[in-house]
């Protein structure tokens, strides 16, 4: 069974579900007193998961099924659902969950909508900061009514960079030995704690690049969607085989020399 929608249409529910998802979110979030009673560990100790991603990934799941029953959903929290048509969900409840506990603005709800493989529509939600960034295929990519560009691409020496960092201490380790490499070469690096969110500051051209190693599908579907749609570049850096890959996006020029840089530092690394 084939999608019945336009990338148009299918962003107008997203866009709807993600607003609710986050307003729920802002209404609910714990106090700084309450928090821990709200949090289990993951792969480690710094990798959380709350009652409200669990109740935020419900929330989506049960507004996309009541809107499209037969579409298949992959969410972070709850896996992959099985379906019958050719459009896939891919949602993140809450992308940047530390963030979110600790009251910084950088989180975000991230849903993206793919018919037959292909992202044709995203939304990120930073709901703290009150901004919605939207993004459907060939339609461009939005923020408040402002269609969005990202900044034409600087010399390297002169990019603003985001990066992340994994859970796991090795990977951590590694990611710091490879920031070591980065630094001395560009502007400055900023770190976010939100996926999502730093591909929609390259879309916006709050910063000029992003890379992270490891990041899941969920935290840049709907992201990247958006950055591609406003100019940008998206792609990986495999760096070893069966290995987590690196993300990367930044205006085409900026993203080749951005590439280059990467490479032989994960090699030296042992990523």
């Amino acid at each position: 069974m084939a999608e019945t929608m336009t990338p148009e249409g299918f962003l107008r529910l997203a866009e709807d579900i993600a607003r609710e998802a986050g307003d729920m979110l802002v209404a609910k979030r714990p106090a700084m007193s309450t928090r821990s009673a709200d949090i289990e560990t993951k792969s480690s100790p710094t990798d959380v998961v709350t009652v409200l991603d669990l109740a935020s990934e419900q929330l989506i799941r049960e507004r996309i099924l009541a809107a499209r029953p037969g579409d298949r959903i992959l969410g972070e929290e709850e896996g992959d659902r099985p379906g019958e048509t050719d459009v896939r969900w891919v949602v993140d409840p809450i992308d940047g969950t530390v963030n979110f506990l600790y009251g910084l603005p950088d989180w975000a709800v991230s849903i993206a909508v793919e018919v037959r493989g292909r992202i044709v529509a995203g939304v990120v939600n930073a709901a703290a900061r009150g901004e919605v960034y939207t993004a459907s295929e060939g339609g461009g990519a939005w923020l408040a009514g402002e269609r969005l560009r990202c900044n034409p691409a600087a010399p390297l020496g002169q990019a603003l960079v985001a990066t992340g960092f994994g859970y796991d201490a090795a990977l951590r380790a590694e990611q710091a030995e490879v920031l070591t490499g980065v630094l001395p070469r560009v502007r400055d690096i900023r770190r976010g704690g939100s996926c999502a969110v730093d591909l929609c500051s390259v879309a916006s051209g709050r910063v000029d690049a992003y890379y992270e190693r490891g990041v899941n599908y969920w935290d840049y579907a709907a992201g990247g969607l958006i950055a591609a749609e406003a100019g940008a570049t998206l792609g990986v850096l495999d760096v070893e085989p069966g290995g987590e890959r690196v993300t990367l996006c930044a205006a085409p020029g900026l993203f080749e020399e951005l590439h280059g840089l990467l490479t032989p530092l994960h090699t030296e690394s042992g990523s």
